[in-house]
Formats: C-alpha cells, structure tokens, sequence
C-alpha cells in the first residue's frame, strides 16, 4: 500500500509526465516494476524498465534499476519518456444550476455524469469548463486546471459544490474545509435494513492495496488518513435505507468506501459492489425489481443534499439546500411501493 504525498501526476518542468508515490510502512519487499505497474493505470511493465534503464526510476533520490526492490517507506518516482499530454483549458457552454451568485463566491448544484475538473481522459466537458463560460472571474489555482474549486465530489455523485470567484475566498473557504468547520450533508441510499437507527463510521481510509483507483478502510489505522461519517436512517425499505451522512473529514470515496465498510454498499454503486442485488430474495421478480432500478438510476445513489460555510466577506453563516434529482427520486419511489406491497403486506 502507498500513500500518496500528492498528485498523482504531476508535471516534472513542463516536459514530462512524473508519478511519485511513498510506499507505507506496511509495505513488503518488491520489485519496483512489479509495485509501478500495479499502481500506474494503464502503463506496460515493459515502459517502466525502459524508463529504469534511462534513469528515470529514483528511490529516496537515486537512480535505481527495475529489479531494484522496494521497502517500506521509501520514496518512489518514475519519469516517464512520452511528454505529458498538453490542453488548453477553454471555455464551454455547458448547463449550470446556480444556486446562489454574489461578487465573491457561488454555489452550484452539480448533476450525476458530469466530472468535476479535467484530468486523465475528461479534457473537455468538465464543470470546469462550464464555469469559464459562465463565471466572468473565478480564482486560479496554482495548476491552473482547477480555477474556482474549492472541493470536489465524484462524477457520479450529484448536489452542491462552492465555487470560489476571489482567491481571497479561495483561501478563507479552503480553510474552513481544512478546519473541519463546513457542514456537508449527504443522502444515499444504501443495502440492508442498518441495525441502529444512528452511528458513527470512525475507520481510516487510503488507496485499496491492488487497485488504485478504489479506495479502502482500514479499521486497525494502519494505512490511510482518518476519516469519520456520522449517519442517520431516514427511511427504511426492507432490503434497502435511505440515509443522511454527515461529513468530519472529507476523504475521496468516504461515504462509499464506509458504508462498503458496514456491509451496506450505495446502492448501484459499481465501484465498491452495490450494482448486484446485495439483501433481498431469489425470486426472479424481484431480481427484475431491482434491475428496473438500476435503470431508473445508472450510478450510485448519493446526493450532496446540503452545504454551509461562513461567508468569507460578510461573516454570515450560509447554508444551503438542494432537492433529490429526478433519477434518486424515481428510484425511492420504487422502493417505497415494494416495501408497503410486497414486504408489509
């Protein structure tokens, strides 16, 4: 397992494409083209011994071979030879649901499928690109490829984001984040009938050992940062609840990655098992039942469904909330007529 000590790619002077990772001190002895190629998406082991023969393999600082192996905490970089991809960041018209506008900041309600910021294969038709087109001043971040942002959430969540227009607010809203002092509220429906009407997921959570792009707990603490959800039932299906999430931190995946966690994956979440029928029956009808759903909602049930933050100007509380969309309403819906007809009947 590594701990990343940054972006996972980043530039190295403008010409290259550069990955750095740090392995954990769980990690076991490993070749180190055995540890990039399970790590790199999409890279052949082949590219990383070339780029070892070229000097491009560094661990702690010094040039090391392919056959070179790996040891807990050591610091792991690798340069490779095909120049890193070059876009220019343009303006788009793309939709945007503004929620609240002034000179300083706004607040958007980002749909499911839109991807935040652009990154590996999302160059174009990102919100990013829409805030451009919309926004005549947003503040610019030092990668230049995230202006405004102050957070994030993933492609397939939907709900309210701040969008800062200063880099004053830029700075007072990333600190506040920071600080933990934002009141972030999501909803999901997730599998299973949770025992307890309300608790407290305080597990850690880092990169899943074999699959980079998933995240994983880790309740002894060794891998992973800190990370703590606080969650309440607000409807039960039988085989299915809608909950309400409550951010302390703000780790990528954390409300999927915890309720993975509990054994009650977001439904129709593809990433961390909730596409598959998790609780229910074997009856073909029912399997049919929850197919249907999938359907109505082709992505993980999760909507950011309230946002505050202290104005970084005025110094008024702001908060902020947005309706379920149409898909994670339908699909409640559903649930709710199966739970009174064919569960309570």
């Amino acid at each position: 397992m590594e701990e990343n000590t940054g972006n996972d790619i980043e530039e190295s002077e403008g010409l290259y494409e550069q990955h750095r990772f740090k392995a954990d001190k769980g990690q076991e002895p490993m070749r180190i083209d055995k540890f990039l190629h399970n790590r790199i998406e999409g890279i052949s082991r082949n590219k990383i011994q070339n780029a070892a023969k070229e000097g491009q393999v560094f661990v702690n600082g010094s040039v090391v071979k392919s056959n070179h192996k790996i040891q807990a905490g050591d610091d792991i970089r690798i340069m490779l030879t095909t120049p890193a991809r070059e876009f220019k960041l343009e303006a788009e018209d793309i939709p945007i649901d503004v929620v609240y506008e002034d000179e300083h900041l706004a607040v958007v309600n980002k749909p499911a499928g839109l991807v935040v910021h652009p990154g590996s294969g999302n160059y174009t038709g990102t919100l990013v690109n829409g805030l451009l087109h919309h926004f005549d001043e947003l503040a610019m971040k030092a990668d230049r490829t995230r202006p405004g942002l102050v957070h994030r959430i993933d492609k397939n969540t939907s709900g309210l984001l701040v969008i800062a227009k200063t880099e004053r607010a830029l700075t007072h809203l990333s600190e506040q984040f920071f600080e933990k002092t934002t009141e972030r509220k999501y909803h999901a429906l997730v599998w299973g009938d949770l025992p307890d009407d309300e608790g407290k997921v305080d597990v850690f959570i880092g990169r899943d050992q074999r699959y980079r792009k998933k995240m994983a707990a880790y309740p002894d603490g060794d891998f992973g940062k800190a990370a703590v959800t606080h969650y309440k039932v607000l409807e039960r299906f039988g085989y299915t609840t809608l909950i309400e999430c409550e951010l302390e931190t703000g780790r990528t995946h954390q409300i999927r990655v915890h309720m993975k966690h509990l054994n009650s994956p977001l439904f129709n979440d593809d990433t961390y098992g909730g596409d598959r029928i998790v609780k229910g029956t074997i009856y073909s009808k029912y399997k049919q039942f929850v197919e249907n759903c999938f359907q109505l909602m082709p992505r993980q049930a999760l909507h950011a469904k309230s946002l505050g933050f202290v104005h970084p100007e005025t110094g008024k509380e702001m908060l902020f909330e947005s309706e379920l969309p149409e898909d994670f309403t339908a699909v409640l819906e559903k649930w709710r007529g199966y739970y009174k007809y064919a569960l309570r009947k």
